[in-house]
C-alpha cells in the first residue's frame, strides 16, 4: 500500500460517454440476472390457482353436466376475463417491483469525460476508471490505480472477515499475480479510498463466476399483511360452512344436487375475500413505485406502512436542512477577520492559513467543505508560492470520534523536512496546539462570533517535522494554531415549509449535527425549530440512559455529535415510545438507522453501508422528500382502510343477496355470471381506483396513528357491515316489490340487480372519504375511478336493454322507468352514511 493523491481526473480522463454507452450496448448491463424476476408465465400460473377461477371453473362443470352448454361456455370465457385482469394487475404490481430494483442497484462514482460523475452501478462498463471510498460497494471487479490506506472486506467471497489491504499495482501486470492490486464486485470498503480501472462487469466478476446474486428488493411479510391474513382466514372460514350449508339445505328443499351446488359455489364466490391480498400487495408495491417517483426509494416495504405513524424525524442538517454546497465566506488570524465572498486575492496574511487548509484536504476532494477550501486556493493564490501540486502526501490522519481533526504529513521534493497540516472541529485543534487558557479562550470567543453567523467553524494548525519515521499519534506534533476558516452551506428552500408540515402533522423534528451549538441554533431559528436547548455531544456523554430520555424531550438541536451518539439517540427515543425515523449517510450511521423504525440513508453523498441499512433512501437527499413520503405513507394507509371497508360492506351485500333467496324460498337472485360481473367492477376499485384516491385534505393536520392501529378497527366494521346491510336491504326490498306486482322472477331479478349494481357505485363514491360527501369529493380528481364508474354503467345499461346479454343473465325485459327506480333505490341506500358524515366526524 502506499501513500499519494489520487492521479488527476482530468489527466486519467476516463471513457466518454459515447464509448461507455456503446459498451454497454455490446456488453450488457453490470448486473448478475437474479432469479426472482417472475416471468409472464410464472404471473399466468400463479393467476390461475386463484380460488375464485377455481370456483368459476367449478361452476363451468357443473353447468356442463347440467347440459347448458350456453352457460358453461360464457362462465368458461368469464375466467379468461377474469385472469386477464388479475394478470394486468399482478404484471403492473411486477413492473413497479422491478423498477424498485433498478433503483436500488449500487451507486459508482466513476470518470466520464474527464469529470468526476456518480451513475446507478448498472451502467458501469469494462475500463471505466472508479473511485471507491469507505462505506462503498465495489461496483465491479477491477485493478487499483492508486489507493490510499485502502481496506476491503472480501467476506461475501472469501468468508474471511479480516478485511484485506489493497495496493496500486501497474496496469499492464497480469491479474492473477497481483491479487492485492485488485478489488471484486460486492465487496465493501471498509477504510481509505482508491482509484480502479474495471476488468469485468456482471456475471464475468468473482461474484457472477460462484453464483452470488446481488439482493434486490423484495415484498416482506408485514404487520398489515398479517392483520389481512388473518381476516382473509376468518372469512374464508364463514363462507366455506355457509357454502356447504347452504348446497344442502337447497338441494334438500328444492330437490336438487347440482342446483345446490350452484346456490353453494355462488355464495363462496360472494364471501371470498380475494381481493383483500391483492389489493395489499398492490397498494404497497405502488405506495414503493411512488415514493421512488418522489426521489425516495423504498428497499423494505414495511417501511411504508410505519411512514404514518412516525412521531419523531431526526435529521442530519448539511445536506438534508442545507444545500450542501459549501462556500469559504469568512478567515480569521493574527486577529484579523477578512471576508473573503467574491474576493479574488487576498491580503497576504492570509496566505499561509489558506495554503495549510488546502493542504489538509484532499487534492481531488469530495467532501463539500474540502471542495470549497481547494476552490478558494485555486482562486485566491493561483499566482503564489502558497500551492504545492507537486508535494508528496507521506501520510494521513484521519478523522475519528476521539479526535475531530484530520491531519496530512507532507514533503517537498529535494527536502528532508516534512511539513504537516491540520484542519478541524476548533476544540480538536486547540488541543493538538495545547494552546493555554488565555489563547483558547480568545479562540473560542473568536469561534462563538462566526458560529453565531451561522458559519460552519473549521481552526486551521501547522507542524515541522525532521525525523525520517513519522510518529503514529498526531499529538506528537509540534502544532502551532494558523487561524479559522468559516464556511456557509445555505438553507434549502424547501425546508421551513416542509418543517411547518410536520409540526401541524404532529410530528416532532430533531436536528442532530456535528457543526457548533450556536452554528446549529442558528440554522434552527432559520428553519423554526427551538433554538432555546441545545445538548452537545459532550454532554449527552455525561448522561446515563435514564437521565437522557427524560432531557429529549425537551431538547430539538443536538450539536457536536458523533455518528455513535446518534444510536443512543434513537434508544432514548424509542424508551419514549417514540416512533422514529432517522436520516444518516456514513458508515458510523448504519446501526442507528438499523435502530429506528424507519432508517433513511442519503443517496447521493451517503454510502452504500448506510444504503444498505436503512429502509428508505433519499435519492436527491432533500429533507422535503421525507416529508412527501410521511404524506404518502399516510395516504397509503388511509386508502387501505376505505378500501378495506367498501371490501367488506360490498361482499355483506353479496353474500346477502345469495343467501336470503335460499332461506326465504325464493328463487336464486345471483348466479356465477352476475356475480362475476360484479367482480369485474369491484377488483379494479378496489385495487386500482381507491389506490389513485388522493389524500384527505386534512391529511397532514392529523397526529400521527398508534403503530398499533388495527387496520380493521371496531369502528371501520360496524360502519361497514351497516352500509353492506343498507345495500342488500334495498336491493331485497325491491325484488319483493316486484314481485308483489306479479311482476316476472326475471324482471325482478333485473331490478334487484340494478339495485345492487347502483349500490355498489354507491359504496364506491361514499367511502372515497369519510370527512366530504360524495358531493365534496368531486374537486378531488381521480381518473381510474371514473373510469370504473362509466364502464360499470354503461355495461349496465347494455345488459338491461339489450336481449342477447338479458338473456345471458337471465333477466327479464323491465321497463326503464323500473330499471331507473330500481338504481334510484340503490343509490338513496347509501344517503344515511353521506348524512353520518355531516356529524362531527373522524376519519376511519
Amino acid at each position: 500500500m502506499r501513500f499519494g493523491e489520487p492521479p488527476d481526473p482530468r489527466r486519467l480522463g476516463g471513457l466518454s460517454s459515447a464509448e461507455a454507452s456503446a459498451r454497454m450496448r455490446k456488453e450488457g448491463a453490470n448486473e448478475i440476472p437474479s432469479a426472482r424476476r417472475r416471468s409472464v408465465l410464472w404471473l399466468a400460473r400463479d393467476v390461475l390457482r386463484e380460488p375464485m377461477i377455481l370456483l368459476l371453473v367449478s361452476c363451468s362443470a357443473i353447468y356442463l353436466m347440467l347440459g347448458d352448454l350456453r352457460e358453461a361456455i360464457i362462465l368458461s370465457l368469464s375466467v379468461l376475463v377474469v385472469v386477464g385482469i388479475t394478470f394486468f394487475q399482478n404484471r403492473k404490481t411486477e413492473r413497479a417491483l422491478e423498477a424498485l430494483r433498478d433503483l436500488s442497484s449500487p451507486r459508482a462514482l466513476v470518470i466520464r469525460d474527464g469529470e468526476s460523475r456518480r451513475i446507478p452501478g448498472r451502467e458501469v462498463v469494462r475500463q471505466d476508471l472508479v473511485v471507491v471510498s469507505e462505506g462503498d460497494r465495489v461496483p465491479a471487479d477491477g485493478s487499483v490505480l492508486w489507493a490510499s490506506n485502502l481496506s476491503v472486506d472480501e467476506s461475501l467471497l472469501t468468508g474471511e472477515s479480516v478485511p484485506v489491504s489493497k495496493c496500486a499495482v501497474p496496469e499492464d501486470c497480469p491479474e492473477p499475480a497481483q491479487p492485492e492490486g485488485r478489488v471484486f464486485s460486492g465487496t465493501l470498503v471498509v477504510a481509505g479510498q482508491g482509484l480502479a480501472r474495471v476488468t469485468a462487469t456482471g456475471s464475468s466478476t468473482e461474484m457472477g463466476r460462484i453464483g452470488k446474486s446481488l439482493g434486490t428488493i423484495e415484498l416482506e411479510e408485514t404487520p398489515l399483511q398479517r392483520q389481512m391474513g388473518r381476516i382473509v382466514v376468518r372469512l374464508a372460514a364463514v363462507g366455506i360452512v355457509l357454502c356447504l350449508l347452504v348446497a344442502l339445505l337447497y338441494g334438500r328443499s328444492r330437490g336438487s344436487l347440482f342446483d345446490g351446488l350452484l346456490a353453494g359455489l355462488a355464495l363462496a364466490m360472494s364471501i371470498l375475500p380475494e381481493e383483500f391480498p391483492v389489493v395489499l400487495t398492490i397498494f404497497l408495491a405502488l405506495g414503493a413505485w411512488r415514493l421512488s417517483r418522489k426521489r425516495v426509494l423504498t428497499r423494505r416495504v414495511a417501511a411504508i406502512e410505519t411512514l404514518g405513524a412516525a412521531t419523531v424525524l431526526c435529521v442530519d442538517k448539511t445536506g438534508t436542512l442545507t444545500v450542501n454546497r459549501m462556500s469559504v465566506t469568512r478567515l480569521a488570524t493574527g486577529g484579523r477577520t477578512l471576508d473573503v465572498v467574491g474576493r479574488g486575492t487576498l491580503p497576504d496574511e492570509f496566505h499561509e492559513l489558506v495554503e495549510f487548509a488546502v493542504l489538509a484536504s484532499r487534492r481531488a476532494p469530495f467532501d463539500p467543505m474540502e471542495q470549497a477550501i481547494r476552490e478558494l486556493g485555486l482562486r485566491t493564490l493561483a499566482r503564489t508560492e502558497h500551492l504545492h501540486e507537486d508535494w508528496e502526501l507521506l501520510r494521513e490522519y484521519p478523522l475519528s470520534p476521539e479526535r475531530l481533526a484530520v491531519s496530512h504529513a507532507w514533503r517537498a521534493r529535494g527536502r528532508e523536512e516534512s511539513v504537516i497540516a491540520a484542519k478541524g472541529a476548533p476544540e480538536a485543534i486547540a488541543d493538538l496546539c495545547h494552546l493555554g487558557a488565555p489563547e483558547a479562550g480568545r479562540l473560542f470567543t473568536l469561534v462563538e462570533k462566526l458560529a453565531g453567523a451561522g458559519l460552519r467553524v473549521l481552526a486551521v494548525a501547522r507542524a515541522r517535522f525532521r525525523d525520517a519515521v513519522l510518529p503514529e499519534d498526531v499529538h506528537d506534533y509540534p502544532f502551532e494554531l494558523m487561524g479559522l476558516v468559516g464556511l456557509e452551506d445555505p438553507v434549502r428552500e424547501s425546508v421551513p415549509d416542509a418543517i411547518r408540515d410536520c409540526k401541524a402533522a404532529g410530528i416532532r423534528v430533531v436536528m442532530i449535527t456535528g457543526d457548533y451549538p450556536v452554528t446549529a441554533a442558528k440554522i434552527a431559528r432559520e428553519i423554526g425549530l427551538p433554538d432555546d436547548r441545545v445538548m452537545t455531544g459532550a454532554e449527552l456523554t455525561e448522561l446515563d440512559d435514564a437521565a437522557l430520555e427524560q432531557r429529549i424531550l425537551s431538547v430539538s438541536v443536538f450539536a457536536r455529535v458523533v455518528p455513535e451518539q446518534k444510536l443512543r439517540l434513537v434508544q432514548a427515543l424509542k424508551a419514549n415510545g417514540e416512533i422514529v425515523a432517522m436520516t444518516g449517510d456514513g458508515v458510523n450511521d448504519a446501526p442507528a438507522l438499523k435502530a429506528a423504525h424507519i432508517g433513511i440513508a442519503m443517496g447521493g453523498r451517503g454510502t452504500d453501508v448506510a444504503r444498505e441499512a436503512a429502509a428508505l433512501v433519499l435519492l436527491d437527499d432533500d429533507f422535503s422528500s421525507i416529508v412527501q413520503a410521511i404524506r404518502l405513507g399516510r395516504r397509503i394507509f388511509e386508502n387501505l382502510k376505505k378500501v378495506i371497508a367498501y371490501l367488506l360492506a360490498i361482499h355483506v351485500a353479496i353474500a346477502g343477496m345469495a343467501l336470503f333467496p335460499v332461506l326465504a324460498g325464493w328463487p336464486l337472485l345471483l348466479l356465477p355470471l352476475q356475480i362475476v360481473f360484479l367482480e369485474l367492477i369491484i377488483d379494479p376499485a378496489s385495487s386500482i381506483a381507491f389506490e389513485a384516491e388522493p389524500g384527505e385534505d386534512d391529511l397532514m393536520r392529523r397526529p400521527p396513528r398508534s403503530a398499533a392501529e388495527p387496520l380493521l378497527s371496531r369502528r371501520i366494521l360496524t360502519l361497514s357491515l351497516l352500509q353492506g346491510a343498507g345495500v342488500l336491504a334495498v336491493a331485497l326490498a325491491v325484488f319483493a316489490g316486484m314481485r308483489a306486482r306479479g311482476g316476472p322472477d326475471g324482471a325482478g331479478r333485473a331490478v334487484a340487480f340494478a339495485a345492487l349494481m347502483a349500490g355498489n357505485l354507491g359504496l364506491i363514491l361514499t367511502n372515497r372519504s369519510w370527512s366530504r360527501t360524495i358531493l365534496g369529493s368531486f374537486r378531488a380528481s381521480n381518473a381510474a375511478l371514473w373510469l370504473v364508474v362509466g364502464g360499470a354503467t354503461g355495461t349496465l345499461a347494455l345488459v338491461l336493454a339489450v336481449p342477447g346479454l338479458r338473456d345471458l343473465f337471465r333477466f327479464a325485459e323491465v321497463r326503464p322507468a323500473d330499471a331507473l327506480l330500481g338504481a334510484a333505490a340503490g343509490m338513496a341506500s347509501i344517503l344515511w352514511f353521506e348524512l353520518f358524515k355531516l356529524r362531527p366526524h373522524r376519519s376511519p
